[in-house]
C-alpha cells in the first residue's frame, strides 16, 4: 500500500470516527431527555408503545484496589500479573 493510499484510509477513518462521535452524542441526548422524564414522572419504568423503560438504580461492591494496595503493598504485587497487549494510535 502506497503511502498517498494509507494517508487516504486515515483520512476516511477519521471522518468515520467524527461521524460515530457525533451519532453517540446524539443518542446520549435522546437518553438523558428519556431519563428526564423518567425522573419527571418519579418511576423507573415507563411503557411507551411496545418499549418498556427502565432506568434502575444498582448496588454493586467493587475491590478497593487502593486501599488494598496501601495496607497489603507485598500481597497485592504478589498477585498482580503484567499483561501484555498493543496499541493503535494514529497521530498527525
Amino acid at each position: 500500500m502506497s503511502k498517498n493510499e494509507l494517508v487516504s484510509k486515515i483520512e476516511a477513518l477519521n471522518e468515520w470516527e467524527a461521524i460515530m462521535e457525533e451519532a453517540k452524542e446524539q443518542a446520549e441526548a435522546i437518553r438523558d431527555s428519556i431519563k428526564a422524564e423518567m425522573l419527571a414522572q418519579d418511576t423507573e419504568e415507563l411503557q411507551a408503545g411496545a418499549y418498556i423503560i427502565r432506568w434502575t438504580s444498582i448496588l454493586s461492591n467493587r475491590f478497593d484496589t487502593t486501599g488494598f494496595k496501601k495496607l497489603y503493598g507485598d500481597l497485592y504485587k504478589q498477585y498482580t500479573k503484567q499483561i501484555a497487549s498493543r496499541r493503535f494510535t494514529i497521530s498527525a
